[in-house]
């Protein structure tokens, strides 16, 4: 990776918030309250929960810890305010330019009410632009184009280890076992334990 002026660069989450913007720019209001693979979320909660996550970790890469990096993220059903779609874009953009600042992944932070490091939060803020643009781009009939180094990000802070994922309180399910010669992006939606061939209506 390059660097500049020999100061290590931050983290690029542009392509991954790129694809979140395009989706979000086809979405009809019908589709609204439809079903997504997450599921206690329509499409609206859906978009909510990435208005609240991207304020929080927008937050967290400033070490603006407070309100939005001290609340867990399963607080409260995800409400979708009316400007949702003028405010979420130029907050993506915000959040892009915030962790390409070498300072957002030094020391700890603070997201979902959690302390970590700032690496692990850019690692984690990465992969929910991946996992939620494809659940968003899934339930509103979509193509999903993920760029290959965000997937690689996903995979390894998905991959299998000693976490629990069979608690209430687990983030991701269980994965969900696919071919190991599956695309990728199949791989990871398969790791953070969706179903790859989810359609609305399952």
């Amino acid at each position: 990776m390059d660097t500049h002026d020999g100061i290590a660069p931050g983290l690029d989450l542009g392509p991954a918030a790129r694809q979140i913007r395009e989706l979000i720019g086809d979405i009809e209001d019908r589709q609204l309250s439809g079903p997504t693979p997450c599921p206690d979320y329509s499409v609206r909660e859906l978009l909510g929960h990435l208005l609240g996550l991207t304020a929080a970790f927008l937050d967290a890469a400033q070490k603006n810890l407070g309100p939005t990096t001290d609340t867990p993220p399963t607080a409260a059903l995800p409400v979708l305010p009316a400007d949702w779609r003028t405010a979420l874009p130029p907050l993506l953009d915000e959040l892009v330019a915030a962790w390409r600042s070498p300072a957002a992944l030094e020391g700890m932070t603070r997201a979902g009410g959690i302390d970590l490091p700032g690496q692990v939060a850019g690692m984690v803020v990465r992969n929910e632009l991946v996992v939620h643009g494809w659940d968003l781009a899934r339930s509103t009939g979509q193509a999903f184009r993920a760029d290959e180094a965000s997937l690689r990000s996903s995979e390894a802070m998905l991959a299998p280890g000693d976490d629990d994922r069979s608690g209430p309180d687990a983030i991701f399910g269980p994965p969900v076992p696919v071919p190991a010669d599956a695309p990728l992006a199949d791989r990871v939606i398969a790791l953070s334990g969706r179903r790859p061939d989810w359609q609305p209506g399952d």
